[in-house]
């Protein structure tokens, strides 16, 4: 049986798109049915579907090809873990067309500063976002994510739950909101006693 060469491409937000990794996987030899996406998902995650079903799909002797280290991995843990299973498994993992072997102490060594480079990379971006949320914050102008349920919504669901003839699952329906928002909803209630 021969070798197989899939790919795996992500990005971060639902409005960035895939193309250029696409194309770039399609330079490296992968066919366009033997490419797993992960649209619209942040490297931090770990729970990517495309990614794990790229993962199931390699199989000893293939090789799985990623445009770059951070679109695999934005932490040097996550990155060495999932390098490691895959020379576990006889699997080579090509990234943007260099061979990474765990094996190789400089193939080892250049994995962990492209890791490195990509958690610096989060951690940066962090920064600047805490940053940047608290000049807005200091401005006053940031509000926060809205409420899903007006005032007056919200008193009206506090007050039929306090006629005892709704259900959490029925004020949930009712309202077109999760069964979570009711919970915060009436613990929110600003007449509620401390017990």
């Amino acid at each position: 049986m021969s070798a197989t060469i899939i790919g795996y491409a992500r990005c971060s937000a639902d409005e960035q798109d895939l193309t250029a990794q696409r194309q770039r996987l399609a330079e490296l030899g992968v066919s366009s049915e033997r490419m797993y996406l992960d649209p619209g998902l942040t490297g931090t995650k770990r729970a990517r579907p495309g990614l794990d079903q790229a993962l199931a799909a390699v199989r000893s002797g293939d090789t799985l090809v990623v445009p770059k280290l951070d679109r695999l991995a934005r932490s040097v843990p996550d990155a060495r873990a999932i390098g490691d299973d895959l020379a576990d498994r006889g699997i080579k993992l090509s990234l943007g067309g260099q061979i990474y072997d765990p094996a190789d102490p400089m193939g080892k060594m250049f994995s962990n500063i492209l890791a490195t480079f990509a958690e610096f990379e989060v951690d940066l971006l962090r920064m600047r976002t805490r940053e940047g949320m608290a000049v807005a914050k200091a401005k006053g102008k940031l509000c926060g994510k809205q409420p899903k349920l007006s005032k007056k919504q919200q008193a009206e669901l506090r007050r039929m739950h306090g006629t005892g003839d709704y259900s959490i699952n029925d004020l949930a329906e009712l309202f077109s909101i999760g069964r979570a928002t009711v919970y915060r909803t009436l613990q929110r209630d600003p007449n509620r006693q401390a017990r």
